[in-house]
């Protein structure tokens, strides 16, 4: 019988081997471990991608790409999609669909109070002569194009200009989610409504004889804004961002519990700060061409700040 010897393995354990060679792939015991013998090299190794452990955990699901409800991107994509036609129309009809279907806050003043024909005349006259440029949006607003009765909403799907329009879906896309998570559907198109009029209350309080048509989702994005504040400033273990998908579970605060939340408190100060701001600087400053409507932004917001809590379904 041919002598053996001893071999160290890497772990420091004895593996009897031959002398002339391997022997064949068996099982050695050592101590009370059992460990088996290496294969020959000619074996093919079975890869893990192909046979996974039975008890390894299966693979986190992969994240969509838009982490949005239906009805968020429904309404972004309806916007882009209404802006994109008008301008592939051309500006005539652009012009025309705006003094239509904007918000025209002089002519809705003239139908409900017909005696204010005088007080518009004086304004018209008011530098001693008339003034052209108020004077076409009458035209415009009253003969050509005149205001449709669904102007008070239909506002809010139309905007003048890609830059208005894309603002608008980002922060719709950030604020109106963890809203429309919260809400469901139907209460979040109710919330839309009630806070386009809310704008159209305040924006045609503040210009009564204007003819100068409103356009834009901005007092419905505001809206948003307010009635997420409820909610999306609550500190919890589990707080993350604005699109978390978990920031429509957090608990809704009390009113003083807002106000002692220096992150609600922050949030709404910078927020009525960049309204005024904008609203008295943009034109000015070359900002936008036309006018911000800040007086509509603000009604929104309290519209949403003060409906939410009594239709949301948690509360």
């Amino acid at each position: 019988m041919p002598g053996r010897r001893i071999a160290k393995s890497a772990v420091g354990h004895d593996i009897l081997k031959n002398g002339e060679g391997t022997d064949p792939p068996r099982s050695v015991f050592t101590g009370r471990l059992h460990f088996a013998a290496r294969p020959p090299r000619n074996v093919p190794r079975l890869s893990s991608r192909m046979h996974p452990h039975p008890l390894s955990p299966p693979p986190p699901p992969r994240e969509p790409l838009f982490n949005l409800p239906r009805i968020i991107i429904v309404l972004c994509v309806g916007l882009i999609g209404i802006h994109l036609l008008l301008t592939v129309l051309g500006a005539r009809i652009e012009v025309t669909t705006i003094f239509r279907f904007g918000f025209v806050p002089g002519s809705w003043t003239l139908w409900l109070n017909p005696g204010a024909e005088e007080a518009m005349f004086e304004r018209l006259t008011a530098g001693g002569g008339l003034d052209p440029r108020a004077v076409g949006l009458m035209r415009m607003a009253l003969i050509e194009a005149p205001n449709s009765i669904f102007g008070p909403l239909s506002y809010a799907l139309l905007h003048g200009s890609w830059s208005h329009v894309l603002l608008n879906v980002f922060w719709l896309a950030a604020f109106g989610t963890p809203v429309a998570r919260r809400l469901g559907e139907a209460r979040f198109l109710l919330l839309c409504v009630v806070t386009a009029l809310g704008g159209t209350l305040a924006h045609w309080l503040t210009h009564l004889h204007d003819f100068t048509p409103m356009v834009g989702a901005s007092a419905v994005v505001s809206g948003m804004m307010g009635a997420a504040a409820w909610f999306v400033f609550a500190r919890t273990p589990f707080s993350g961002g604005l699109i978390d998908s978990h920031a429509h579970l957090r608990p809704r605060e009390t009113l003083a519990e807002m106000v002692r939340n220096k992150r609600t408190m922050v949030f709404f100060g910078i927020w009525f700060a960049l309204n005024f701001l904008f609203g008295v600087g943009a034109g000015p400053l070359g900002i936008t061409e036309g006018s911000v409507a800040w007086q509509a932004h603000i009604g929104g917001f309290l519209v949403g700040l003060v409906l939410f809590p009594r239709i949301d379904p948690r509360g």
